[in-house]
């Protein structure tokens, strides 16, 4: 153990080492021509006995700032360094703990100094002989791999403790931190733990060093030789190609154009390992074989592909909100879902979440409603409204699961699937794909794409799309992608459930003359030829075409009708039969594009309309189309002609045929309650007709409507023209709730209805319909068929017997 005097018992003067350590044992050469040693040199030759070495104080200083320990040197010779510059030799003898500065001779900063003694255990306990062997068996290791023979005796002959953990303070390898933490050890064993922890780890190190730099030789070597053999291998294909006459393209070349290509492309990783892979592949096949002009396809296609091609979001919410609406009037709820969209992938952009758990901020919606509503062309708002680029892959039809996920590359003519190919033709990986008609998918015994879009429009598995043609990941997470479709129930239970579905019902009249007036109007003048300033619809005519000459959810017709007005009055002013400019006004519609084809029922001749008689009521309905308004007749068959029982005509489906069996057990049960004579019920039959008979119709929502017919038809009073009406109906009378209320309010709207009887749980519906329909409606929700009937029959004649119509 080491134990310091208590004393300062020396006074020496300090040479400082700038950034050096000198432990005991040690021999350095100085350098005298620095002030600072020169002057310590002197100092202590001055100081020193006529018999007796001259002695300093070697002490370290560190960035300008002295060690707390030091070590006592004397100076065995002064003369001349190598370089022939003055110099002086020194040999460390002990470690000293440095005291406060003293006065003494020379210019020289004089210390005062305590020995520090040091002692080892006699004899040395099994632990540190233990250590010694190991220090010495390192240090042996280290000299020999630097070819430092003759040393290796002189380590072997050490054998006091701190004499050898102080040797290694001739190790290169250690910096002045390592060798000042050996400095300030005072116990002898522990220093050469330290000493020997530290040759242990630096021989790690270097083992280490001496593997990697094995392994890059040999790259190095196997690259050499590679470039060796492609350039015999190059040769030799010369000498075949001038066999055959000089004819075709060297497959070494290509195979090299190939390679250079894949390693300048910014492609991913896996990607690149799997392109150099297929490269290896055509460098090895011969120029005959079918699989060399698969894999160039398979590398042009791979290389064509923007992996790392993004193009930025525009993140003016206000400036996209701006464009959402000047392209498209109404549509508040998509528009309102794009905008949430952009607001949150900027916040997330701000705050540093654009990636979380390796998927991006995509998007998948499903825009559902009818023909003609704009949801296609809605997608490249959406597009034009982010900066994105827009691509619209067409589903309709599409019976081959192979579109969708791409073919095997072992088929000939095999290609990458639609999905891929969007991604290749917008040149970004997060443009706006929209599938058109998604639920005009088919499956055969090719598979079914629909299963196969499950994948890709699943946002927690989009991000590691496996085409199989490419073979490799495509993140698909940044992708926004926009789903059309007329018919919900269309799409897959499953495949809807990956998306958000946003419904389209259809416009208003007031947002089909907007729409009309800033869109369909100035494009089908430029495709008429015409000028703004020479024809001009007048808002009353666009109204009466919106209203009277289509009848449709969309706007496609209602373009149609546009289309042939200003056609008819180009052509007129052709043939010198109109003057331009000429302004449109409804009187001038029938005599340019004829009669109109849809007057509303209010404004037939009342003899005319169909419930003039009794027995037929009006319902609404919901088909591929949107809303729609359906008409249900019921008469009673002569009882002379027999045939009790309950006829059903209209292509019907199996739900609409049970609400007319429901129906009709309510009346018979319910009959005297409501003063209707049940009693003709009983042996006569029941005929209960829908119009447009080549339609099919199913659904429970005309309950109501059935019922109020066969009422009307027994007690003989009218229902109101004005009055339409959707309602399941049970056994007890009860009106349930039905689907598709704005649609159908729509459509009543359209119709001129003014009245609409709904189920009282479908009043939370109504906060979807639009406000300007509202105000026009006057909507009636009821939970029982008394109201309903209360509301929609006409009073009855007092004395007047009830007229039944009776079928031929």
């Amino acid at each position: 153990m080491a134990a310091e005097s208590p004393a300062f018992t020396l006074n020496l003067p300090l040479l400082p080492l700038d950034d050096e350590v000198v432990l005991p044992g040690m021999v350095v050469p100085l350098d005298l021509s620095d002030a600072e040693v020169r002057a310590a040199v002197e100092a202590a030759q001055a100081a020193a006995p006529e018999s007796a070495k001259p002695t300093v104080l070697l002490v370290p200083r560190i960035d300008g700032t002295y060690a707390g320990t030091g070590v006592l040197g004397t100076v065995e010779q002064v003369g001349r360094l190598a370089d022939g510059d003055p110099g002086a030799l020194i040999r460390g003898r002990s470690r000293v703990r440095i005291g406060a500065g003293t006065t003494g001779p020379g210019a020289a900063l004089w210390v005062e100094g305590a020995r520090i003694e040091e002692s080892v255990p006699e004899p040395l306990p099994g632990h540190v002989t233990e250590l010694v062997k190991e220090y010495k068996a390192l240090a042996t290791t280290w000299l020999k791999k630097r070819g430092a023979w003759q040393v290796v005796d002189r380590v072997q002959a050490i054998d006091d403790v701190a004499a050898l953990a102080d040797n290694s303070g001739y190790s290169p390898f250690l910096t002045t931190d390592q060798k000042l933490a050996l400095l300030e050890t005072a116990d002898p064993v522990a220093r050469l733990r330290l000493a020997t922890q530290q040759l242990r780890d630096h021989l790690a190190e270097q083992d280490v060093a001496e593997t990697i730099a094995k392994d890059v030789q040999e790259g190095v070597d196997k690259q050499q030789r590679e470039f060796l053999l492609r350039r015999q291998l190059e040769a030799v294909r010369k000498e075949l190609r001038e066999l055959n006459g000089g004819n075709g393209k060297d497959s070494a070349e290509e195979s090299d154009d190939y390679r250079a290509r894949v390693e300048a492309a910014d492609l991913p990783e896996k990607v690149r390992e799997a392109a150099l892979k297929e490269v290896d592949k055509l460098e090895r096949a011969s120029d005959q074989s079918p699989e060399g002009s698969w894999i160039r396809t398979w590398l042009d296609t791979v290389l064509e592909m923007p992996w790392n091609e993004r193009t930025e979001d525009a993140y003016d919410i206000r400036g996209a909100k701006a464009v959402l609406d000047a392209e498209h009037a109404g549509l508040e709820d998509v528009k309102e879902r794009i905008t949430e969209y952009l607001a949150v992938r900027k916040r997330r952009g701000d705050r540093g979440l654009g990636v979380i758990g390796g998927r991006r901020g995509g998007a998948v919606l499903a825009l559902v409603g009818p023909p003609g509503v704009g949801k296609t062309s809605l997608g490249q708002s959406v597009a034009h409204a982010m900066g994105r680029a827009f691509v619209r892959v067409a589903l309709g039809g599409v019976r081959d699961e192979a579109e969708i996920r791409g073919h095997r590359r072992t088929y000939v003519g095999a290609l990458p699937g639609r999905i891929v190919r969007a991604i290749k033709e917008a040149g970004s990986m997060n443009p706006v794909v929209l599938l058109d008609e998604i639920d005009k998918v088919g499956s055969d015994f090719r598979g079914d794409p629909a299963a196969a879009l499950l994948e890709v429009l699943d946002p927690a598995q989009n991000h590691t799309f496996r085409d199989h043609y490419l073979e490799v990941e495509l993140d698909l997470s940044d992708v926004v992608f926009l789903a059309t479709a007329n018919v919900l129930e269309a799409i897959p239970e499953a495949l809807a459930d990956r998306m958000e579905i946003v419904r389209l019902d259809g416009y208003t009249e007031d947002e089909k003359v907007v729409i009309a007036r800033d869109h369909l109007l100035p494009r089908q003048l430029e495709r008429a030829g015409l000028h703004g300033d020479e024809v001009t619809l007048a808002e009353s005519a666009l109204r009466r075409l919106a209203g009277e000459y289509t009848r449709e959810a969309g706007v496609r017709t209602l373009e149609r009708s546009i289309a042939r007005l200003l056609r008819k009055i180009a052509a007129q002013h052709e043939l010198g039969e109109r003057e331009l400019p000429f302004t449109v006004t409804d009187g001038d519609l029938r005599g340019l594009i004829g009669r109109p084809h849809h007057v509303p029922e209010s404004a037939q001749d009342p003899a005319e309309r169909r419930t003039a008689v009794p027995g037929v009521a009006t319902g609404l309905a919901v088909t591929g189309a949107g809303g729609d308004v359906l008409f249900v007749e019921a008469s009673l068959a002569d009882p002379e002609t027999g045939g009790a029982g309950l006829t059903l005509t209209g292509q019907l489906g199996d739900v609409m045929k049970e609400s007319a069996q429901i129906a009709l057990s309510f009346l018979r049960s319910h009959g005297a309650e409501l003063e209707l004579p049940v009693a003709d019920l009983k042996d006569r039959g029941v005929h209960i007709h829908f119009p447009a008979g080549a339609v099919p119709k199913d659904g429970p929502s005309a309950g109501i409507t059935m019922t109020t017919a066969l009422a009307s038809l027994l007690s003989g009073r009218l229902v109101r023209t004005d009055v339409a009406m959707t309602g399941e109906v049970s056994l007890t009378g009860r009106v349930l709730p039905i689907g598709g209320v704005k649609q159908k309010l729509l459509a009543a709207h359209r119709a001129g209805v003014t009245t609409v009887i709904i189920p009282k749980r479908n009043e939370p519906d109504l906060d979807d319909v639009p406000a300007e329909v509202l105000d026009k409606l006057d909507v009636h929700t009821v939970t029982d068929v008394r109201q309903v009937l209360e509301l929609a029959l006409t009073p009855a004649v007092d004395g007047a017997a009830p007229e039944v119509p009776v079928a031929a």
